[in-house]
């Protein structure tokens, strides 16, 4: 019976060593960012490293939000990595449906990651998911149509240097347009780009009550102006524009100046811009009242809780967000085009500190303060967003009312009224 036994347990032994050692399918979920196409282009290498292959589910960046939020707290198990932001980490991280990412290699060297970054993806010190990118936002423009504006862009712009600029490049015979800007319904979409712009003209969500702050005049202030502007100088359709709409129109020459993320730098300067050689940056603009209008944020990789792949799913992130793939990318494609915002070493780098965009970069990612985003106190963390549950519900609903102002639908004090009532109603529902 002992021989048996014996037998019977080191059958099972060996058969864990090997079902170690087989090669996993991980199923990936990511966004349809440029940095995020070009990473499945090399999954080969990660493929031929580790024998593990991948799926990946690719989505548009409001519908990847649904989805894997969908999927991590139904429990589903669709995914065993996923792509998510300083948003949900800290939040998932806390509720424990994410696997903490403190057990990753000595190469793979997680202190060399940017504290602004790093901060952003853990909860009590503890990193749930691994930057691919970071990025703050900050101006692109043409600067063959600033000169022939006759203006020059300070490092440091006004929005009302940006309106000025934006009216005096746009040409209608011509379909160039001042200013592109984010106006799509979408909290991590236009509510982003509105909020972070709301910071500089003393605007907030919440006051220190948590009581919304719709009804104010920053608020007001904030969206007339920001609806004025793309009025007069910017692209018809404006309000269902995102990241990518905007990205196309200023690779086509048809935008006088873009404030987005940082990240779009590489994207406006290659070979599939129409206006490379005329791209200069600045950084995003302010109001004089001590907080520029951008914003920080990472996508990251994070493992859900409760996957049967954790360890090829932890292969997988150190892959994908290493020195190594870093300088996989620059021997490809350039230097230009590797992953930016993410690491310390990248920064420090003389190749990379060669490129246009890298300062302006991370001064941009360095001047956003997450702890302090607003001119007045704040209980909450966060530059674009409020990191607590309720956010993305609340300002996926006021971003459609937002929507609706800039396409005409409703005035600016319409969609600011129904702002007010939908946050209230869900903060006092929530019981803040």
């Amino acid at each position: 019976m002992k021989l048996t036994v014996r037998a019977l347990m080191g059958a099972c032994a060996i058969g864990a060593f090997s079902a170690a050692a087989y090669a996993e399918t991980i199923t990936i979920a990511t966004v349809n960012n440029g940095d995020m196409i070009r990473m499945q282009g090399y999954t080969d290498d990660f493929t031929a490293k580790t024998g593990h292959t991948v799926e990946w589910v690719t989505l548009e960046e409001n519908v990847l939000r649904q989805r894997v939020t969908t999927d991590i707290t139904a429990k589903g198990g669709q995914f065993d990595i996923m792509t998510i932001g300083m948003y949900e980490t800290p939040i998932w991280g806390k509720n424990g449906w994410l696997v903490p990412l403190n057990d990753l290699s000595a190469e793979y060297d997680a202190a060399d990651i940017l504290p602004a970054m790093s901060g952003g993806l853990s909860y009590e010190g503890t990193l749930y998911a691994a930057p691919f990118y970071g990025e703050s936002s900050m101006v692109m423009y043409r600067k063959d149509l600033m000169e022939k504006a006759g203006l020059e862009m300070p490092e440091a712009p006004t929005w009302e240097f940006i309106r000025e600029a934006a009216a005096k490049m746009t040409d209608r015979a011509t379909e160039t347009n001042g200013i592109c800007l984010r106006g799509k319904a979408g909290w991590g979409e236009g509510g982003a780009f509105i909020t972070a712009m709301s910071n500089s003209f003393g605007a907030r969500w919440f006051d220190e009550n948590w009581k919304p702050q719709f009804d104010t005049e920053a608020w007001a202030n904030t969206v007339n102006f920001f609806k004025g502007m793309m009025d007069e100088s910017g692209p018809t359709g404006y309000a269902t524009n995102g990241f990518n709409e905007n990205l196309s129109l200023f690779q086509q020459g048809k935008c006088g100046m873009w404030i987005d993320a940082t990240v779009a730098a590489s994207f406006v300067t290659n070979k599939d811009s129409t206006v490379a050689e005329h791209v200069g940056f600045a950084l995003a603009p302010d109001n004089g009242l001590g907080k520029r209008s951008n914003w920080l944020w990472a996508w990251a990789l994070a493992i859900p809780a409760g996957t049967q792949k954790e360890a090829a799913a932890k292969q997988f992130i150190e892959w994908a967000t290493s020195k190594d793939y870093i300088e996989l990318v620059a021997a490809k494609e350039g230097w230009a085009n590797v992953p930016p915002g993410a690491r310390t070493s990248l920064y420090e780098n003389p190749e990379y500190q060669k490129v246009p965009f890298a300062k302006m970069t991370l001064d941009s990612i360095l001047s956003a303060n997450p702890n302090a985003p607003t001119v007045d106190p704040v209980p909450y963390v966060g530059v674009q967003f409020a990191a607590i549950p309720e956010f993305a519900g609340i300002a996926s609903d006021v971003s459609q009312e937002f929507s609706a102002a800039y396409a005409g639908q409703q005035t600016v004090e319409e969609a600011l009224a129904k702002a007010q009532a939908i946050a209230t109603d869900a903060m006092e529902a929530a019981g803040y």
